[in-house]
């Protein structure tokens, strides 16, 4: 049983974020994806960022919304399961992990600007949930969240099938994000993806680029005096000093 997420962008995410779940590969996982583009307003502020976070050993989140947003909350979940942990003595549980996630963004009432995918595997099995700025959530076999939700989730309805192998699965992650990349100017750059599995994570940084810079077809520089100068005219500057005023600096 494999599951599959793609999330969006960081800075102000707007981007999509896929998963599928059941796929037959090395055993019962997780997959997730993102691309790597943050925005601010119609500027790229960031090529290359983090959308996949890190919350324990074996479970992962990608988040989409307000990038400031989105940073706060997986890092304060991130900490709150680590201490759940110390406390307890067990592994932390994805369903857990969810509950404390929607219970923290509903006290918000949608003022943190924050749509998370949460994925891994525990003592139970893989798991992939959805948790929405006001704490509502989902649990599907397949989702997409974020400006280039339909582009992504066009992609899964055409191909996602049960019991798909690792590899199969994996491209069809990037090929959804690629859709939204190509689809969505809020979306863009890299895909990024991590594999969880029940022996660990493996997160692929970089793992694709479908939007490269293109090359110039033509030469456009010329050689210096390819232009003729047909009149030149040289005004030279002077100032009058009016007042001067010196600061001394304390030196002791």
């Amino acid at each position: 049983k494999w599951s599959v997420i793609m999330p969006t962008l960081i800075r102000s995410v707007g981007t999509n974020i896929p998963r599928v779940s059941k796929f037959r590969g090395i055993s019962d996982g997780v997959i997730l994806g993102a691309d790597t583009r943050a925005t601010d307003d119609m500027v790229v502020a960031d090529k290359n960022c983090r959308k996949i976070h890190h919350i324990a050993p074996r479970i992962y989140c990608c988040g989409a919304g307000v990038a400031a947003d989105a940073e706060i909350a997986t890092q304060m979940m991130a900490s709150n399961v680590e201490l759940h942990t110390l406390n307890t003595g067990r592994p932390p549980l994805v369903a857990m992990v969810t509950r404390q996630l929607k219970q923290m963004l509903f006290r918000y009432q949608g003022h943190m600007g924050s749509s998370v995918i949460v994925g891994g595997v525990d003592v139970t099995g893989a798991h992939l949930y959805s948790v929405y700025p006001h704490g509502s959530y989902d649990k599907l076999p397949f989702l997409t969240m974020g400006s280039g939700a339909a582009a992504a989730v066009s992609v899964f309805e055409d191909r996602f099938k049960a019991n798909m192998e690792l590899d199969e699965a994996k491209r069809l992650v990037r090929d959804a994000i690629t859709a939204g990349i190509f689809c969505d100017l809020g979306s863009g750059s890299n895909v990024d993806l991590c594999v969880i599995t029940a022996a660990g994570a493996e997160y692929l940084r970089g793992y694709d680029r479908p939007a490269g810079k293109g090359k110039r077809e033509g030469q456009y520089r010329y050689k210096p005096g390819t232009t003729p100068v047909l009149t030149k005219t040289q005004t030279p500057l002077s100032l009058d000093v009016v007042y001067e005023t010196v600061q001394m600096m304390d030196t002791e």
